[in-house]
């Protein structure tokens, strides 16, 4: 549901009415990167997006899953997290706005992290105004309505005192137990895709409906494309994988042309 607080909280660093972009220069859309020092090739594709691709965007919008797991902000002790995060900061040291949305995978990235990366948090969905175009942004997970486990797992892993707890367990403990779960969404990725997985018609006009668009970004399903909804145009973001089978990966650019999906460099 979209939070309507969150909203104007975040109004202030998010484009919005009456914020006008650089002109001509785009917003950059990515999400479902899954990043870990065990993917070289999809992380030296999100090094060359960072420092060549987004060097004349407005602003880069990561809509979720930029990491495989977060298990706390302390991840930031780990010399790959730092490396990453020092050079998502480089965009702010260009004048590049980057705004980052929690994932089903990294939802307790924290101020500490976002600092670091010189990010903007953006909260899960949220309506921004790209180019004279009110767009309804999510990470898609809340719209798999169907499959009503992960959504009761999904409301309690928002609950700040559930995370709480979670995170005054030691590190190994946490990143065991994160490891676990990656070896599970693993073997789940190897079989078959089942249809509650997917956003449904349901979720999706729904959040047409409070956002009070009919043009939604996300990401989430693994399953890119330019959806036609009875609500609205529907644009699913790729997901990145540079390492195992057919290379995937892409993002959207969004400017005064218009939408267009475009492949990596």
């Amino acid at each position: 549901m979209l939070q309507e607080k969150a909203l104007r909280d975040a109004a202030a660093g998010v484009p919005g009415e009456g914020k006008r972009p650089h002109a001509a220069r785009p917003f950059l859309f990515i999400s479902d990167l899954h990043l870990n020092d065990g993917i070289p090739r999809t992380v030296a594709a999100f090094e060359h997006f960072i420092r060549v691709t987004a060097d004349q965007a407005d602003s880069v919008f990561i809509l979720g899953d930029l990491f495989e797991y977060w298990i706390g902000d302390d991840m930031l002790d780990d010399p790959f997290v730092a490396r990453m995060a020092a050079l998502m900061h480089t965009l702010s040291e260009r004048g590049i706005a980057l705004y980052i949305m929690h994932g089903n995978r990294d939802f307790l990235m924290g101020k500490r992290f976002m600092k670091a990366a010189g990010a903007i948090y953006l909260p899960d969905p949220i309506a921004i105004t790209a180019f004279g175009t009110r767009v309804a942004l999510a990470h898609g997970d809340a719209m798999c309505t169907d499959d009503r486990g992960y959504q009761l797992f999904r409301k309690l892993a928002r609950n700040r005192m559930p995370q709480l707890f979670f995170l005054a367990w030691p590190f190994r403990w946490r990143k065991a137990l994160a490891e676990r779960a990656r070896r599970a969404s693993e073997m789940r990725r190897e079989g078959p895709r089942l249809p509650k997985y997917d956003v449904t018609a349901r979720g999706v006009a729904a959040l047409f409906k409070r956002a009070r668009t009919n043009t939604m970004i996300h990401g989430h399903t693994h399953r890119p494309a330019r959806h036609q909804e009875p609500g609205g145009t529907r644009w699913v973001l790729a997901d990145w994988d540079l390492d195992h089978g057919a290379p995937r990966g892409g993002y959207l650019r969004v400017d005064a042309e218009g939408f267009r999906m475009l492949p990596l460099d």
